[in-house]
C-alpha cells in the first residue's frame, strides 16, 4: 500500500459511516477536507478534491472530478469536471461539461454534454444540452441555449462580458459579441451573430439572407471534370 491509502481508506470509511452510499469505495477517491452529505451516491471513478462541500441525496460520477467545488442537494453530476463553482440544488451536469472557475449553476438548471462555462453566473432553471461555450457572462432564469452557442469573450487583448436577461431563447450557432446585452424575453433566431444590444422581448436576426443558385453545383462538377 501506497501512503495515501491508509488515509483515503479512512475517509472513506467515515463517510460511510455517515450514511453516504458508494458502489464501490475503492473506486472513489476523496480527499480529507471533503464534506458530503447522507444519502449521496458516489459512483466509481469519482475524486473529490480541496474543501468541495457536496449536499445530500447528489449522485456523483461515474468519472467525476471535482475541486473546491459547492453542491447543494439533489444534484447529478456525470463524467465532468467542475472548480471552485458553486451549483445550486436540483442542477443536471454532463456527461462531459467542463465547468472552470468562479461559476455560480442556479438551481434546477440543466448543463449538457461538451458544455463549457467560465466566470459566469447562471439564473435558476436555465439549460444548455450541449455544445456550448459560456464565459465572462451574467444570464437569468429559464434561458435556454440551443447547441453551438458561443460568447466570444475574448477580443485579442481583453475579456468583455455577455449580460443574458430572464426567459431568454438562445438559437442553435449563435455568436455572441460583447460587450452586448440581451434583454429579458428576447428571442435570437439560429445562426446570428449579435453584436449590438437586443431590447427586451425583441426578436434578432443577424445574418445573411439565403441565396439560391440553381444548377450551380452541377456546373461546378462538370467544371472539375466530375459529372
Amino acid at each position: 500500500m501506497n501512503d495515501y491509502s491508509a488515509p483515503l481508506q479512512a475517509k472513506r470509511e467515515q463517510l460511510l459511516q455517515a450514511g453516504v452510499l458508494m458502489m464501490d469505495p475503492a473506486a472513489v477517491y476523496v480527499e480529507d477536507e471533503v464534506t458530503v452529505g447522507a444519502g449521496t451516491l458516489l459512483l466509481p471513478g469519482t475524486i473529490l478534491r480541496g474543501k468541495t462541500v457536496i449536499g445530500e441525496n447528489c449522485c456523483i460520477g461515474p468519472q467525476v472530478m471535482l475541486t473546491g467545488c459547492t453542491v447543494e442537494a439533489g444534484c447529478t453530476i456525470n463524467a465532468s469536471q467542475c472548480e471552485e463553482s458553486v451549483i445550486e440544488r436540483d442542477c443536471q451536469i454532463g456527461p462531459y461539461t467542463h465547468i472552470r472557475p468562479h461559476c455560480v449553476v442556479g438551481a434546477g438548471s440543466k448543463i449538457g454534454a461538451f458544455v463549457q462555462l467560465k466566470n459566469c453566473n447562471l439564473g435558476r432553471g436555465t439549460k444548455m444540452a450541449h455544445l456550448t461555450y459560456v464565459g465572462d457572462s451574467d444570464v437569468g432564469e429559464d434561458c435556454n441555449f440551443g447547441c453551438g452557442t458561443v460568447t466570444c469573450n475574448y477580443d485579442g487583448f481583453k475579456k468583455h462580458r455577455t449580460t443574458i436577461g430572464s426567459h431568454v431563447f438562445v438559437g442553435c450557432n449563435t455568436n455572441l459579441v460583447p460587450p452586448v446585452t440581451v434583454g429579458d424575453g428576447a428571442f435570437i433566431a439560429a445562426a446570428s451573430t449579435v453584436t449590438e444590444d437586443v431590447p427586451e422581448d425583441a426578436m434578432v436576426i443577424g445574418r445573411v439572407r439565403q441565396e439560391v443558385k440553381e444548377g450551380w453545383a452541377a456546373e461546378n462538377r462538370r467544371r472539375h471534370g466530375k459529372s
